[in-house]
Formats: structure tokens, sequence, C-alpha cells
């Protein structure tokens, strides 16, 4: 049931409320709003040079240039070093823009830029309209006094960033500092400029992505037309929701061209229902509009594992006389969400709470799909989306130096369940404190605070990456930044840092929502701006790169504790098929100038070969190598998600750096630039499953902990089985266990001696299973030795194409231990809901494959495993 609750109305301008109950389906509509993109027969042209050509909108110099191939694909080999001049370059876009009879007879027409990259003049029949100077902006203008009826010249203006970057810093009492701007690679030398731009930060190169500065109408250019007015806004503020009754209100926002009484239906589309009816008293401009309603028992928007993530549509409608003169729909969840930060015997916790149940987030931190925008299409979304929700996570972190994400992204998370940590965008770095820049700023983040704050995704925004770490300025930590500086400078770089990330930015959240959380740094341990964060382990949100970046042994996962870890990560290669789309065979070595150009993590190549010596054989076959990498990769962060979880509640959040990538390039992702999975996507699936078992060595014992997200216990038992590698039974226990609900329980503790029993280690593995009522929830494997000293059989993997309906699997068994088991098509796509498992002896597994083309043929699978190392 719907409730009005007009009788509270809240900032309600011009407004005289009025309960009418007649439906909006039999008015006839009046007034048509048009709306079109202006996409078609563009053409650019290099300023003051010879290229030009036809020109794709949205989309980028560089793809243009490679769509006519005046360029070298950016990505292959080298390429990149040689197209560092076209981001000195200035280039000019330019179409022909008609405008309809019908378009030219309505009181209204305004172009909306949704985004320019970056300094951009637009020209409008020869007069100027707009200068841009923000990526992340929208931008719109009234053209209505500047068209005719027929052709108009639209052109603009792209000023090369990094000219207009050189022109600030020179301008720039000091330098600041960018830990990732890659400024020798663009040729700049020590000259750091993207901190002057609000630009992609990522564009300037970061350790996981090249220096490709793109310039572009990188998203689309709509001309809107209408007559006396239109709903420009609907946001639905939820003060607050439980699953008894959510208590909600509707702020609308109409913008009128003179002085009118109208009438307001809002309706539930779904039911049909009218919500509220009220007669409006509109003045001539912005009018807001905020009426108060309730839902009786509402369908609660939850997040992937804990329920349905339920959508509500609102349609809102303007009628004079009975017809409809402007109407807007909106798409959101009702839901309660917030950060709860309570302090306890440990410190401070960290950690979501949805609809009233605490949440463990499982996740990753995610960046752009390409490093040229507007390749990115609807099908790459909702392929990213749809692993992730696969791969049974329930948050994405939207990262800092990369977009505020097209609205596709949040709709598909909206639909599926998936939690978003909403950076602004801001990372590694400190910015100028300019009037004119921190005003940039704050638009920036009222236009796309605006356009997300609906979302039920949206759990938290965060103010930056990793700044508050970096510059460290009231204590001893941090990157070297602030002894850079005078301390008149460093001070001024402080007063700039604590503007942007302790009042504007959290300002225009609690301006522009309905008191969504705010956290001013990832990470940190408190909210004020002089709480250490480096390391912190008892409040606050971790970044852990002890393992990795300071080459700590994997084993640091086990002993690190966090109340959050919001990033940590270990790097690998992509597999063999993608590696061969960027190179040559003569690049086929890790140390070759292509390998290294298309790995941007200093050193990064001899690290994964140093831990690789660690734990496995290392290969001198060149395909075999970037097969251990994944290998390792998956095991180091098996290790980390299990740490995190077992630490439930203590630790509540496990989002690992990274999902995706921008190019093809060895770094931390879990699904490469093509979109193919690694073997650690297959570790994180099965990591992250709603209930899993996790063994820890412990002085001498084996410590078993059962983790479980559900909110009801589950009672079973826990069937341990040491088997040697040929399958033979060594030792088998059978526990009654009770799996708490919602954290982690310490199953069982035993003697590692007796589960041994005197027995060669080498040759050993625990078979794990947790059982309730004959279901088995859940399974995993324990070694009792690192990977390089097992001593593994030899043996023959059987496959077996089968096909079931729609159906194709790939059935594959053992009668000996297969470890690490990777399996692959020969220069074929194909998806493998699992890979990179160990194949116990004597077992059969179906593994359904996805694919596209002709029938797979047994006789271009490839198998690789570790027995195979040499």
């Amino acid at each position: 049931m719907i409730k009005s609750t007009l009788n509270s109305l809240l900032s309600i301008a011009f407004v005289i409320p009025v309960l009418l109950f007649n439906s909006c389906d039999s008015k006839k509509t009046e007034s048509k709003f048009i709306e079109r993109e202006i996409s078609e027969n563009w053409t650019y042209r290099e300023v003051d040079g010879e290229l030009s050509g036809k020109a794709t909108i949205p989309g980028t110099v560089h793809t243009d240039l490679l769509a006519e191939d005046k360029i070298g694909d950016p990505f292959y080999r080298v390429n990149e070093k040689d197209l560092q001049w076209i981001d000195k370059k200035d280039w000019e876009y330019s179409t022909i823009l008609n405008i309809s009879e019908e378009e030219f007879a309505k009181s209204n027409l305004e172009l909306c830029f949704e985004g320019l990259d970056t300094y951009a003049d637009v020209y409008l029949n020869d007069s100027l309209i707009l200068q841009a100077n923000n990526m992340f902006r929208t931008w719109k203008v009234d053209v209505k006094s500047l068209v005719q009826v027929g052709e108009n010249s639209l052109r603009v203006y792209l000023h090369s960033p990094i000219k207009e970057g050189l022109k600030l810093l020179e301008a720039s009492a000091y330098p600041i500092p960018a830990t990732n701007d890659q400024s020798e690679q663009g040729g700049l030398g020590d000259k750091i400029v993207s901190v002057f731009s609000r630009k992609a930060g990522y564009h300037f190169g970061w350790d996981w992505g090249p220096r490709l500065v793109a310039s572009g109408i990188w998203r689309p250019v709509v001309l809107k037309a209408w007559d006396d007015l239109r709903i420009q806004d609907i946001f639905i503020g939820q003060p607050k929701v439980t699953k008894e009754q959510a208590d909600l209100f509707a702020e609308i926002t109409i913008q009128s061209d003179d002085i009118a009484t109208s009438e307001l239906t809002f309706s539930d589309k779904e039911s049909g229902e009218v919500i509220f009816t009220q007669k409006l008293q509109l003045k001539a401009g912005e009018n807001k509009i905020s009426v108060p309603f309730q839902i009786k028992n509402p369908k609660l928007w939850w997040s992937a594992g804990l329920g349905e993530p339920h959508l509500y549509t609102f349609d809102a409608v303007i009628s004079n006389s009975k017809k409809i003169v402007a109407s807007k729909s909106l798409t959101t969840g009702l839901r309660s969400i917030k950060l709860v930060r309570k302090k306890d015997d440990a410190g401070e916790s960290f950690y979501f709470e949805l609809n009233g149940v605490p949440v463990f987030s499982k996740g990753a931190n995610y960046i752009p799909n390409d490093n040229f925008l507007p390749r990115v299409t609807n099908a790459d979304y909702e392929k990213v989306i749809a692993d992730a929700v696969e791969a049974n996570m329930n948050m994405l972190r939207v990262w800092g130096g990369g977009i505020y994400e097209n609205d596709i992204f949040y709709d598909l998370c909206d639909k599926n369940g998936l939690l978003v940590w909403q950076d602004f965008m801001f990372a590694c770095a400190m910015y100028p404190g300019t009037a004119e820049f921190l005003e940039n700023v704050k638009q920036e983040a009222v236009d796309n605070v605006v356009r997300l704050r609906n979302h039920p995704s949206i759990a938290l925004w965060c103010g930056n990456n990793e700044i508050n770490t970096g510059w460290s300025y009231y204590d001893d930590g941090g990157w070297g930044w602030k002894e850079r500086y005078s301390a008149e400078h460093s001070e001024e770089l402080n007063e700039t840092y604590l503007a942007i990330f302790h009042k504007i930015l959290p300002d225009v959240v609690t301006k522009y929502t309905d008191g969504d959380d705010y956290w001013p740094s990832s990470p940190m341990s408190g909210y004020e701006a002089d709480k250490k964060a480096d390391y912190e382990t008892t409040s606050g949100d971790m970044h852990y790169w002890g393992v990795w970046h300071r080459v700590k042994p994997l084993e640091y996962y086990d002993t690190t504790k966090a109340r959050y870890m919001s990033e940590y990560g270990f790097q690998s290669f992509p597999d063999f098929e993608t590696v061969k789309k960027y190179t040559i065979p003569e690049d086929y070595d890790i140390e070759s100038e292509v390998m290294a150009s298309h790995q941007r993590n200093v050193g990064g190549n001899q690290r994964i070969k140093k831990y690789l010596g660690w734990y496995y054989k290392v290969p001198s076959d060149f395909e075999q190598f970037l097969y251990m990498s994944q290998v390792l990769q998956a095991k180091a962060i098996k290790m980390a998600i299990e740490s995190h979880r077992r630490n439930m509640p203590y630790c509540m959040g496990s989002l690992y750096w990274q999902l995706n990538d921008c190019w093809p390039v060895a770094s931390w992702s879990s699904s490469d630039y093509y979109h193919k999975r690694k073997a650690l996507y297959y570790t994180v699936k099965k990591a992250f499953q709603p209930i899993i078992l996790s063994a820890i060595e412990n002085d001498g014992k084996l410590d078993i902990y059962g983790v479980s997200d559900y909110l009801q216990d589950k009672k079973g038992q826990l069937e341990l089985t040491v088997m040697d590698f040929n399958g033979n039974e060594i030792n088998k226990q059978l526990i009654p266990s009770n799996l708490n609900s919602n954290t982690s329980s310490l199953l069982y503790s035993v003697p590692i001696s007796e589960l041994l029993i005197g027995k060669d280690k080498n040759t050993l593995l625990l078979k794990m299973e947790f059982r309730s009522d004959s279901e088995l929830l859940a399974d995993n494997c324990f070694y009792f030795s690192k990977p390089k000293d097992l001593k593994l059989p030899k043996t023959q993997v059987k496959t077996e194409l089968i096909k079931d309906g729609e159906k194709q699997y790939l059935k594959v068994s053992s009668e000996k231990l297969v470890k690490d088991l990777y399996l692959s098509f020969a220069e074929k796509q194909v998806i493998f809901s699992d890979n990179y498992f160990d194949l116990l002896p004597g077992e059969s597994r179906m593994v359904e494959l996805e694919y596209e083309g002709e029938a797979l043929d047994l006789a271009s699978l490839k198998t690789m495993s570790l027995d195979q190392i040499q």
C-alpha cells in the first residue's frame, strides 16, 4: 500500500497541495519533448596540419586516426611510443546540425554535451557558445536564438591537453606531485601536467596502463527541444527504509518558461497506483518540489547473495487541462545502506549495513575498460558485470584515477545487486588550489552526484585514492612528497587537500543526497585528516601492498589484519593467446622490449619470476611461464581472500586489485583486456562462494574454519580426507559441526602429525567437505608443502565433449591428481565455467563451455598442468 503524507511537505516552492485520484492514462499529450543525438557526418582535422577525415561521435582523436589507418594500433608492440605527438596537437571536429521546423518551433532548444575531453571551444554558426575545461562535467547551452531551420555549422575545437597543462604548470609557483604520471614517456621529462586538468588520470599513464592522452567528444552530443516546461530531474530521497515501511520523498525539478498552473501526478509504474497528485503554481525558471510519501511493506533492494535487488519505477506526469505537457520516469531501489564505524575493544569497525544486515564486501577494484572510452560497448559492460556476479561478488569499487562511469554501469549494478564504492576522480596526486580549479571541482561533483544519487547500488562516496597515504602531512609517513616543499608551499598544498576532500566534496554529498556516507580518502584509519592511514590495522580501510610492492612472502596475507581490505593484489601475465595479439615471436621473452613495455610496474616481470621461485618451479619455456604466473597470482589472492574471510567479523571487506584491464598488459587483473578469464578469476569465484572452508597451519596444528554469508546457522558435518596423489585414502575424520550465520567459525583444530600419520607430506593432500543433510555446501583442498616440493605424478587427462540440450560440456577425469589443470581451445574464444582447477584422483568434472561459431573439436583442446613444468 502506498500512502501520501502531504501534511509534512518539505521545501516546496510555489506549490499548492491537493489530493486527486484520477489516473493520468486518460490524458492527451499536448507537448512533445524531442531528444536526439547529433552523431552523423562529423569530420575531424588536425589544426595547423594535414591530417583530416571522417569522425565517429562519440569518439577520440586516436580512434579516428586508427579507423582510417593513419596510425598503427596504439596497443601493438611499442607503437604507443610513436604516438605521443597526438596529444601535443590541437584538433577540430565539425558537422552540420540540421534543425527541423518542428524542432525550431519549440520554445526551448538546448545542446547538451555529455562529455568533452577536455579543453574544448564550441562554435555554433561561428558564435562561441561554450568553453569547456572538465572531462567529467555535462555542458548545456541554450541555442534557441542562434540556430535556424535547416543547416547550422557546429564546430568543436579541442586544445591539446598537454599544451594547456604546460601553461598551467608554468603559471604555478611550484610543480605538484603525481606518482603515476609517465611524463618521461610523453616526452615531457619531469614536467607533470596531469594534476592541472580535470581529466582521467590514467590517460597520463599508470603502473598498469599506457600513456595515451586522449582528446575527443567522448560522450554523446544531444539536442533537446520542448515547449513551456520540462521535468529536469527526479530524486527519490530515502530518509528511513525498513521492511515494514519506506519513508520517502520525491524531489522534482521543473524548468518552466513562464508562471503556470499545472497538475503533477506521481505513480508507481508496476502497479499503476497513483502515489500523489497535486496542483502546482510554477514560477518562470527552475522550480524544486519536494513531496514526502510512504510505501507500506516495500520490496527491498538487496545485494547479491542476500536477496532480490528489486527495482521500482516511478512516473511523474505534468498536465494542463488534462493534456500531458511533460513526463519523466525514474527507476530506483528502496534500501537502507550505511557505513558502520563503531568503537569496539579492538578499535573501530568499518563495514556496510544493508537493510539492517552487516555485509561482508566481496569484490574488486574496477578501472575503465579501455584507454579509449567510446570503444567500450554496452556488451562490454554487460560482460564485466555478469562476470562479477558469476564470481559471487557483491561490491565493486570505482577507482579514482578513471572516470565516473557511464549510466549503464550503475544500471547493471542496480539490476544485479552489486554495491558500488564510488571514488571521486582524484588519485595518487596533489592538486592546485586556485579558485577556478576548486570551483570546477565543485561543479564536477554536483554534476555526478546528481546524476548517480538515485542508484541503490551506491554505498559510499570516497574523496580520493591513496592521497592521504601519499601526502601524510601530519606524521612521518608518506611517499616523500611533502619533503620536496618549503613550509609555506607545503601548507598551501595541505590547505587545498583539506578544501577539496574535507569541505567541497562532503558538502556536495550532504547537500544533494539524503545522507549518503562519505569517506575522505582510501585508505584512512579515521575521518579526520590527521589520522594515520598507512597499514593501520584496528580501524578504517587498508590498502595492503606488503606482498608485491614490498616483496613480502605470500604468508604475510595470513598475518596482516585489517578492518576492511579495500586494495591488495598480485600480478600475472595474460595467457599466450592474448600475448600473441600484441607481440611477434621475437618478443617471446619476459625481458624483451615489447614485454617490458606492456608491464608498467617497474621491475614487475622480474618480481613475478622471483616470487615464482619461492613457491613453484620456474619454467624456461615462455608459454609455460605465462601459465605459471597466473597459477601463482591465483594462489596469492586465494590466500588473501581466505585470510580476510577467516577474520570476519573483525575484517568485513575484501576488494582485490583489480577486476579488469584497459589494454593488453601484465597486471593485477583477473580478466584481461579481451575479457579472457585468468586463473585468478576462477579462484576468486570459489573463494567468494557464500560458504567456504579454509585451513591454515598454526604452530604445528591445522585450524579449519567455516565462513558463511548466510543469515541462518547451518548444522552439519565436517569431513576430512587425507589421500595420496594416486587416490589412496590415508586418513579420514568426521566431525559434527555448526556453521554460524554471517561470520567465521573455527570448526576444528588438529595436529598436522595426527593427519599425516608418518607419511611423506609431499605426496599427500587434505580434502575438506562440509555437508548439511547430505548436501555438499563447501569444499576445499589443503597441501602440506609448497607446490615446488610436491611429488606430482605424471598422468593423462581424459576428455570428452558432451551435448546436453542447448548446453555444451567438456568432461574431464583422471586416475591421479592433476594440479592446476588449464584448459583451452587453440585460437578460439571459449568461456569455461571452471578452469585452472585441481582434478583429484578418480574425479570427473563437467565444465560448461560457451562459444560462438563452429563446433569444438577435441583435437584443438590444449591442457597444461603443474606436473608438466620443468
